[in-house]
């Protein structure tokens, strides 16, 4: 699977700013929502962040925010910004959609959360406030979906978080990113390329090619087996999914300013002969100021207190099975269980998802929400 796959869903942003570059049509009404007649589109910038905004023909008065996923840092960005993939499927269905580019790439929560409140705070502004207004992100936008819905509750209805990154920042890395890094590194020495202070390096590459990865996982098929079924990985898609946790690594290290995880007490478990991978595993010391900028930034608690309706695919290599549980149980220690309701998993692959099943999985959001009929759940 290519990381160009990740980079899916859309997004918003923080309290009224300037607008740069704006271009807008068929808006016949500024202020109150019902009494905007579409078509609408709106690119522009505010705080030099793109956005766009699109108001269908016959709007029903309602918003949708839509929160993309991961985009690698350096990746070409379109001017002015596109129509998100799914934005269709909501306009569809009456709704208004608004997203935003976030102000950087990568990791960008910290970026992405007061990002998607201006961009709401702004719509309200100028085309009046919506009578209900939904997040719905995908992959990392699913993250800033839950993370905005639970430091901005009262301004939203619920969130629909698909195939996302459904877990603290904190264990994302500790577990995903950097146990497969360093397991990789245990079976295959010297396929990364590291420099002498291994993935703490700033020495080390940028970033690695998959094919070379891949290349290595045939030299030992066993041992590729075993981090594939230790990592919920089809074997087929993990050097893509290695590539992709080495570029996301690389990123927060230069965002957070040094190594976010420091493994040295981690007892790792269930690769094999673990006494052995535990005595040969390479060691990191954490970063002290990279740790804290990880667990500070926008990190998920379950406090959602307003609706939230969660959907993974399967065979995901991004957002392993394992991670499922995870916000289901710091939702419940808040005590807010019955405003999180979990869909049987779909689709195969990372944010696989037809348009049909995203526009269920919104449904099933929106039903809750209006008609009171909980979701039948997993």
């Amino acid at each position: 699977m290519s990381w160009k796959a990740n980079i899916l869903a859309g997004a918003l942003t923080t309290a009224l700013g300037l607008v740069s570059g704006c271009s807008a049509t068929g808006v016949q009404s500024l202020r109150t929502a019902k009494h905007v007649v579409g078509p609408v589109t709106e690119t522009g910038a505010l705080q030099d962040v793109p956005y766009r905004v699109d108001i269908p023909q016959n709007w029903n008065g309602e918003l949708v925010m839509l929160l993309h996923g991961y985009e690698p840092k350096g990746v070409p960005r379109a001017t002015p910004w596109p129509q998100n993939e799914a934005a269709p499927q909501f306009l569809a269905k009456g709704y208004a959609v608004a997203a935003s580019a976030y102000a950087s790439q990568g990791w960008s929560v910290a970026d992405a959360v007061p990002d998607n409140e201006h961009l709401r705070a702004y719509f309200a502004g100028k085309y009046g406030a919506p009578s209900r207004t939904y997040l719905v992100g995908f992959s990392l936008g699913g993250y800033v979906a839950l993370a905005s819905l639970e430091k901005f509750g009262a301004r939203y209805s619920g969130a629909l978080s698909l195939c996302g990154v459904n877990v603290p920042a904190t264990t994302a890395f500790n577990e995903a990113v950097v146990t497969s890094l360093v397991a990789f590194d245990y079976w295959f020495p010297d396929a990364l390329g590291l420099a002498p202070g291994g993935l703490a390096d700033p020495a080390s590459p940028p970033m690695v090619d998959p094919e070379v990865l891949e290349a290595a996982l045939q030299k030992n098929e066993t041992a590729a087996e075993a981090l594939s079924r230790r990592l919920e990985v089809v074997r087929p898609a993990l050097a893509g999914a290695l590539m992709l946790n080495y570029l996301v690594l690389r990123e927060m290290q230069t965002r957070a300013g040094g190594f976010p995880v420091d493994n040295r007490a981690t007892v790792y478990a269930g690769f094999g002969d673990d006494v052995a991978f535990n005595r040969g595993a390479r060691r990191y010391a954490g970063d002290a100021m990279a740790m804290r900028y990880l667990a500070e930034q926008s990190n998920l608690t379950g406090r959602i207190s307003k609706p939230v309706v969660i959907q993974s695919n399967n065979d995901d290599p991004t957002v392993p099975k394992r991670f499922n549980s995870i916000y289901p149980a710091l939702v419940t220690a808040a005590g807010d269980a019955n405003d999180l309701a979990v869909l049987p998993s779909t689709g195969e692959g990372h944010c696989g998802f037809s348009p049909e099943q995203t526009s269920a999985a919104f449904t099933a959001l929106t039903d809750w929400i209006e008609k009171g009929r909980r979701p039948a759940t997993q």
